[in-house]
């Protein structure tokens, strides 16, 4: 079964939605779902829910247990004015898939080691700037992707990919605890020699092969401190990027970094030749000669390559500051 995505004319253009009441959290009923793995157990996240108690809104705290379904801890997410997902990139993505197309305003809360969904939003890491986002009210209509792996379809919100970046994920995993953030950094210096093979795609229906260690497929396209990996990304356009990796390791692709830099803020034409191809796209197959990794919004699973991702326009309202074209890349 694919997404719920409903016809062109069911899910229109919609404007910037924000609350206009500066005590918008006064009786206001909100469904906090927080993971209790993510972020090592340190996330001020009981500051802010008090806080959101104190300012008069009416809090339901649910923890995610192993082994029980999204779909479970959101049965009744219609009852609820907006919805809190605290943890990770990987809570994030699945808790706004599980509520796709509720139209229910989805708060990206930061508790996970990289946070990249929420520096994406631009959203404050304190608990108190939280609740003002909060009480603004301000939420942004954006797609979401959906991933189609051996029958199973699950979703994400920034990024899926297969090759060198899932290689990364897999290594950082018994850094975080000591290094945070950083072993991110730690890992990609480790890929000094990915595994390179014959990538087969099919593009819109369109086949497509070539060499290289990677297949990104974005809807979110900044990184940390909401640098872009590449120029043209939008996660409101009904479509993908897709980022055909064929460098020879992950430091060749620090030009194209530096080439996305200079392009956000106007700085003149690139300056290297390219170590990437970016192809837009509503859905994109991937399969390679040899099995690789599949990572998506930062979460390392079993599956390797074949996958679908397919594109689920609007599918979700996110909690922002910014506008929805200050998200694009």
């Amino acid at each position: 079964m694919t997404g719920q995505t409903p016809p062109p004319s069911e899910t229109p253009d919609l404007p910037d939605i924000s609350a206009a009441e500066t005590d918008a959290l006064a009786a206001r009923r909100i469904l906090v779902v927080w993971n209790p793995r993510s972020g090592h157990g340190d996330s001020p996240l009981p500051q802010f829910i008090e806080l959101l108690r104190a300012a008069g809104a009416d809090v339901t705290d649910r923890e995610l247990e192993p082994d029980t379904p999204m779909a479970d801890y959101v049965h009744d997410v219609e009852t609820y004015d907006a919805v809190v997902a605290a943890g990770g990139d990987g809570t994030v993505s699945s808790l706004a898939y599980a509520t796709r197309y509720k139209n229910i305003p989805l708060l990206a809360y930061p508790a996970g080691t990289a946070n990249l969904i929420a520096q994406n939003l631009d959203l404050p890491k304190t608990p108190e700037e939280l609740v003002e986002v909060m009480r603004d009210g301000h939420s942004v209509r954006l797609d979401l992707g959906e991933i189609e792996v051996k029958g199973e379809n699950r979703g994400f919100a920034m990024l899926a990919g297969a090759g060198a970046d899932a290689a990364m994920i897999r290594d950082s995993e018994e850094l975080k605890e000591k290094y945070g953030e950083m072993a991110y950094v730690i890992s990609a210096m480790k890929q000094l020699n990915p595994k390179k093979t014959t990538f087969n795609l099919i593009i819109d229906g369109e086949p497509r092969s070539f060499e290289g260690i990677g297949v990104m497929v974005a809807n979110l396209g900044m990184a940390n401190y909401r640098l872009p990996i590449t120029s043209d990304i939008s996660p409101s356009d009904g479509r993908f990027t897709v980022i055909l990796m064929k460098a020879g390791n992950i430091f060749r692709l620090v030009p194209n970094l530096i080439d996305s830099v200079r392009a956000k803020f106007n700085l003149g034409d690139p300056m290297f030749s390219s170590n990437l191809e970016t192809i837009e796209a509503r859905q994109v197959q991937v399969d390679a000669v040899e099995p690789f990794p599949l990572q998506f919004d930062g979460e390392l699973h079993v599956e390797t390559t074949p996958f679908v991702a397919r594109i689920l326009p609007g599918a979700v309202r996110f909690i922002t500051p910014v506008r929805r074209d200050e998200l694009d890349t």
